[in-house]
Order: structure tokens, then sequence, then C-alpha cells
């Protein structure tokens, strides 16, 4: 049986449905996270933000955010390879740049607070990668998108749906 047999065999598992509609609720909060999205995209270059986005969503298990920013950085031109790698990026570093790891480590950081602080030592690599100017517009990008996971994975939003624009 070839892989094609088995996945045309197999009967998926409906989809979920999401618990609320929070930005037809909340309108005002959704229309100021729009605005702020739309801040956090000056000054942080595409490729960097896509990897951040991705990164913040595996670790909250944001699918929605997933999958919208894997099909983003995707029609943008990013690589498949490095987008499946971006998980175990400690043992694929030489997918990325010096200055993506910064990043990267940084978002880890910042999206997970088991300590309560960020390390000095990650803060001091992202301070040597970029100028200042860069590393606040990182960090609210790095804040930007865990704001999005914790809507998404609150009300279940669902994936799949997604469709770049192009």
């Amino acid at each position: 049986m070839t892989m094609n047999e088995v996945h045309e065999s197999t009967e998926f598992l409906p989809e979920h449905a999401p618990r609320l509609d929070w930005a037809k609720l909340a309108p005002e909060a959704y229309k100021a996270m729009i605005r702020l999205d739309t801040a956090t995209r000056q000054g942080v270059e595409p490729t960097l933000l896509n990897l951040v986005k991705i990164r913040a969503s595996q670790i909250n298990h944001c699918a929605f955010c997933l999958d919208m920013h894997s099909k983003d950085a995707l029609a943008a031109g990013e690589s498949a390879e490095r987008i499946i790698q971006l998980n175990a990026w400690t043992e694929s570093r030489h997918f990325y740049t010096a200055k993506e790891i910064a990043a990267i480590e940084l978002t880890e950081a910042i999206t997970v607070l088991t300590d309560g602080f960020v390390p000095d030592e990650v803060y001091a690599k992202a301070a040597s990668e970029f100028d200042e100017t860069e590393l606040a517009r990182l960090i609210v990008a790095i804040a930007t998108i865990n704001t999005w996971n914790r809507f998404g994975v609150s009300t279940r939003l669902v994936p799949g749906h997604y469709t770049p624009d192009s």
C-alpha cells in the first residue's frame, strides 16, 4: 500500500469548534491588536519576524498561529526545511544565522518565563546582534505574538483555513 493509499483511506477526526469569536465580542481590543501587529512589522526583518512568530507559536501550542505563520513564511520564500527544523533549532543551528539564533533564544526566554525573568546571557547575546532600536522592536514583536497565541489557544481558533495574502 502506498502512502497516498494510506492517506486516502484514513478518515481524519472532525475539526473542533472555536469557543467564541473574541474579535467580534471585543472589537476594540481586536482593533488594538491589529494596530500593534502592524507596528510590530516596522523595523523587524520579515524573515526574522516569521521565525519568531513560528517559534513562539510552537512553544505556546497555538495551532492556528502555526498554520498562519508557517504559510506566510513559505509564501515569502522561507524554506520548508528551516521551518521544520525550528522546533529543534538547538540541534540544527547551522540552518540559521547568529542573529536569527539570538532572536530565537530571546523568543524562548520571553515566551517561557519559568525563572521569572529573561536570563542576562540571552539578553546580552541579542544585544550584541541587534542595535537598541532593533532590539526594542524585536521584544515588541515577541510580546505581540505571545498575546496573539494566548487569544488563539484560549478561544481554540481552528487551524487549516488560512490563506496568505500573496
